[in-house]
């Protein structure tokens, strides 16, 4: 930048200097070229009139005027004396070009440059400072959520494990294998239980069941039993404001039952294909009877026993405004209508009595979908709730 008052500043007094010298070595070669051409051509006519003059040529050239006498005698004395001159005036070159590295290198800037230098140099510094902050807040952050996620998965692998060592150890998971209660929390369609084993033929059955639920409207489908041609084949449902239903071949008959008040109840149905006749007990008592529901038709073999869902086909199709919402526990089924006596013993808990065809036991019961099994109170527990 040219300073004030026309002076020019070191920097271009520099590069002034080393472009005139770098000018001057160009002269100096074209120079020194055009003396190696003369000198060539002088030193060949020399050699010319040497062979033809001989001792004559000799002589005058000791007694006439030396008219070559501006020029060394040996030509490559003069290529030597140039060639020694171009060297200095290199070695000049590149002293002043490291000079002038050095100067600028060294020299004091402009103060304005200099100081919009030093602004930039600052604003890329806190640049800098700000990133590697960002850097620190989200290694820390990164390093919480990976943290919480370890101890998560570490906690739901321990209940995996938990849970598989139980099913190793096969009844030991509760203090007895009929000791459990399958818990439905949720009105979905994909929460349920499944029994293991089928039914055979049936001609008269008897189905008890403890559960407890306080769903509104209805407690839905405590359990539900489909064959291939016919999903209805045994089903007992509370949908919607109607009044509990048990189903048979699609057959429908409404029970006097009222078990939605959130405590234990103890239910017990019972059917004999003999002219349709059914009972419905209610924590030992027999609150309602009839006839006449689908009579003379043998229950089919080879079902699917769902629990907590009504099945529109055989093992699936479930609709989440009919699934059973609480607890469930000791569902057992007899190929017999149990007396009433029997039925009062099973519910007041003076006789455990698991079912002949169906017996609730830990290892034929499987739950789906986020059901699970808790151990379940005692019989005794569960008759203070009523």
């Amino acid at each position: 930048m040219p300073m004030q008052g026309g002076a020019l500043s070191p920097e271009e007094e520099l590069r002034a200097a080393v472009l005139q010298l770098r000018e001057t070595v160009v002269q100096q070669k074209e120079t020194l070229g055009a003396q190696r051409e003369a000198i060539l051509e002088l030193t060949g006519k020399l050699a010319r009139c040497e062979g033809l003059a001989g001792g004559k040529a000799r002589g005058a050239t000791a007694t006439g005027k030396d008219t070559m006498g501006d020029l060394p005698r040996d030509p490559g004395h003069v290529v030597e004396q140039l060639s020694r001159s171009l060297q200095a005036l290199k070695d000049r070159l590149e002293s002043l070009e490291h000079q002038l590295r050095g100067n600028v290198s060294n020299a004091g800037l402009p103060g304005d440059f200099r100081e919009v230098l030093q602004r930039r140099l600052g604003e890329l510094e806190r640049q800098l400072l700000r990133k590697v902050a960002e850097l620190e807040d989200e290694k820390s952050l990164l390093h919480n959520e990976t943290s919480a996620h370890r101890q998560k998965t570490e906690s739901t692998l321990n209940a995996l494990l938990q849970r598989v060592t139980e099913l190793e150890r096969g009844n030991s998971a509760f203090k007895s294998p009929d000791a459990f209660k399958v818990s439905l929390p949720l009105r979905t369609n994909y929460l349920y239980g499944k029994i293991k084993k089928t039914l055979p033929e049936l001609y008269a059955f008897t189905i008890c069941l403890w559960l407890r639920s306080s769903a509104s409207p209805g407690i839905g489908t405590p359990f539900s039993y489909a064959v291939p041609g016919q999903a209805n084949e045994i089903v007992l449902i509370e949908w919607g404001n109607n009044p509990i239903e048990l189903l048979i071949n699609d057959k429908v008959a409404q029970l006097p039952l009222f078990v939605s008040d959130g405590k234990w109840h103890h239910i017990c149905i019972t059917w004999t294909t003999r002219d349709g006749m059914w009972e419905a007990f209610q924590d030992g008592e027999k609150l309602g009877t009839g006839e006449n529901l689908a009579p003379w038709h043998p229950i089919k073999p080879g079902g699917v026993l769902i629990l907590g869902q009504e099945q529109d086909t055989v093992g699936g199709r479930f609709d989440a405004t009919q699934a059973f919402v609480g607890e469930l526990s000791q569902f057992n089924i007899w190929d017999r209508v149990l007396r009433a006596q029997e039925i009062v013993n099973i519910a007041n808990c003076s006789t455990n009595m698991p079912g002949n065809i169906i017996p609730w036991v830990d290892n034929n019961v499987d739950v789906f979908g986020g059901a699970s099994k808790w151990p379940v109170e005692t019989c005794e527990e569960r008759l203070l709730d009523l």
